[in-house]
């Protein structure tokens, strides 16, 4: 948690359970508490799917597929938000040429 006390900013250490380990972090703010705390539940879900779905296999492999699938699907959102930019940058280059060119009239 992001806390001010006597006009200092104090960290939040947090403890947060993957994978039956737990890890021990510090967030910066309530949002990246949340975030952390999301995300881990997020990792748990995958890792329990995966168990299910690949008996035998190890837990770095395990973690290893889900850092993967994971990955994977961040850049895909990064190049889908990438996209999503360029469009919005080419209307308003072309929203400007149209006021350009209607102003001239």
């Amino acid at each position: 948690m992001h806390l001010l006390f006597g006009g200092s900013v104090m960290d939040q250490k947090i403890s947060v359970k993957i994978a039956g380990r737990v890890f021990n972090l510090t967030a910066t703010s309530p949002d990246a508490e949340q975030l952390y705390r999301l995300a881990a539940e997020t990792v748990n879900k995958r890792f329990a799917a995966y168990t299910r779905n690949y008996p035998g296999k190890n837990v770095s492999d395990l973690m290893s597929m889900i850092a993967l699938n994971e990955t994977a699907l961040r850049l895909g959102l990064q190049k889908d938000i990438d996209q999503i930019h360029e469009a919005e940058n080419q209307l308003a280059r072309d929203l400007e040429n149209y006021l350009k060119d209607n102003g001239k009239q």
